[in-house]
């Protein structure tokens, strides 16, 4: 009897260790840290696209997404008057809580800008032309922190920042405005015989025409940002960025566009045309141990409920912070012939 017990009494036992075993709580994995630089941007819109791409990154469940903004804001420029929106509408809208700043009416020319960048697996700009230079050091850091496997997303505006920083335009690959001209590297497409040119011929570096739908052809069908996407795909009115220029080092074009050479003609300057040629805008590079995302696409918010852009945006984060992509092709990603939109709230 007393060996019955002692064995009813083992047995309770295991039971009740497999009981607890059972209890314990996996913990989730460890979270990507982003981190999105904005507040000075000659697009007003900005404000609301932080806002928005910290959504999306967040939507994919691979992302904690802080934001930075720097010390003075410059709110940039109204190009269209005809929106109904008020000049200061964005950044009374979509605030951050944490930090009272001083708001500028016209560009800031000087930066103290300091950051430990190493805190974060990826780096996301969302600044725009007429960005103060960041102070040597903090260059310099940056510089490390990509060399040694950071990770950055460059979205639209953002190649026009720092066209004298020869290392950012390493980093981006091609750039438009900022200073840069034929000095600072060719212009860079694909022909009609599927080959990437590099053009040194003189000329303005950065253009595009009015806002429009746009179809874009996947370059590099292997790369896992691209892996999966269709082989073309039509995104919503946007700027379509060309002319860039750059040192295009260790790039990977992943996506054209083909900029016409009247309907990409800039209205407001008769003296240039489209260049009538398949121009990049998407790009991966590396630099050092680090890689980087660049993304033309994303004028306004519009322009960024183009599911092609989010899921790019998603995709090409996960790279630059990885190197690999994990996430599938949402079921509603645009076709070569139909754009579809997500209206963001």
């Amino acid at each position: 009897m007393k060996k019955l017990m002692a064995f009813s009494i083992f047995c309770l036992v295991l039971i009740s260790c497999g009981q607890k075993k059972k209890e314990v709580v996996e913990q989730p994995p460890t979270k990507l840290k982003a981190l999105i630089i904005d507040g000075q941007n000659n697009h007003y819109v900005w404000p609301k696209t932080t806002m928005m791409m910290k959504g999306y990154l967040e939507d994919t469940k691979l992302f904690t997404v802080d934001i930075h903004r720097m010390d003075s804001v410059w709110l940039g420029i109204k190009y269209n008057q005809t929106r109904p929106e008020s000049y200061t509408s964005f950044i009374e809208t979509y605030p951050l809580t944490d930090k009272t700043y001083n708001i500028s009416d016209s560009p800031i020319k000087t930066s103290n800008f300091s950051f430990d960048f190493n805190d974060y697996d990826v780096i996301i700009s969302n600044l725009g032309a007429e960005s103060p230079l960041w102070p040597e050091k903090t260059r310099k850091d940056f510089e490390s922190y990509m060399a040694n496997g950071g990770g950055f997303v460059v979205i639209h505006a953002a190649n026009n920042a720092w066209g004298e920083w020869e290392e950012f335009n390493k980093m981006i690959g091609l750039g438009a405005w900022g200073g840069r001209d034929e000095k600072s590297g060719p212009y860079v497409y694909y022909n009609e015989a599927g080959e990437i040119v590099k053009d040194s011929t003189k000329g303005v570096c950065g253009s595009h025409g009015p806002e429009y739908e746009f179809q874009l052809t996947t370059r590099a069908p292997e790369h896992p940002i691209m892996k999966g996407l269709p082989s073309k795909w039509l995104h919503t009115p946007d700027e379509l960025y060309e002319r860039m220029r750059g040192p295009f080092e260790n790039a990977t074009i992943l996506a054209t566009a083909f900029a016409d050479v009247e309907k990409n003609a800039p209205p407001w300057d008769p003296t240039v045309k489209g260049l009538g040629q398949n121009v990049a805008q998407l790009i991966a590079i590396n630099y050092g141990k680090g890689r980087v995302f660049h993304s033309t696409l994303g004028h306004f918010d519009y322009s960024m409920e183009c599911a092609g852009f989010i899921t790019t945006l998603q995709r090409g984060a996960e790279w630059a912070a990885t190197g690999a992509v994990t996430q599938e092709i949402p079921k509603d990603f645009p076709t070569a012939d139909s754009t579809t939109t997500r209206a963001w709230k």
